[in-house]
């Protein structure tokens, strides 16, 4: 036979195993911010990327990261929230690098461009056209 205590104890023993599966199954505020971070981050790389084709696949993959972290912090899944969330960042990072780099390459072109111009003319002999 049990005793009196042993039966009022498994409401509190129950009450304590649910209030840890909650525990588990929430999000915390620190990956909450995570994500919103990493959605800040794609929202200004969308804006410095523009409609460039440099960085443009990697400003896709952090939008579907970003998707999939989303989804996880919905499903209380933390951990898949933060990897994603990391992995969107680090993609928009990487698209303004590209597009940073292209835009550099493009300018330093042109710059080359404008300096062989420059030498055309000085061995011809031709005036330096003014611009």
């Amino acid at each position: 036979m049990r005793s009196p205590n042993f039966r009022m104890g498994l409401p509190i023993v129950g009450l304590i195993a649910a209030g840890v599966l909650v525990g588990c199954s929430s999000v915390s505020d620190v990956t909450r911010e995570r994500v919103a971070r990493s959605e800040q981050s794609f929202q200004q790389a969308q804006q410095t990327v523009g409609r460039s084709e440099a960085g443009a696949l990697e400003l896709q993959r952090a939008k579907d990261n970003l998707d999939q972290a989303k989804m996880a912090l919905d499903k209380k899944e933390s951990q898949k929230a933060e990897r994603y969330a990391q992995l969107a960042q680090l993609d928009a990072e990487l698209a303004v690098s590209k597009s940073q780099s292209a835009a550099a390459r493009k300018a330093a072109d042109e710059l080359t461009a404008s300096i062989q111009q420059l030498r055309q003319e000085v061995s011809r002999g031709m005036p330096v056209s003014e611009q």
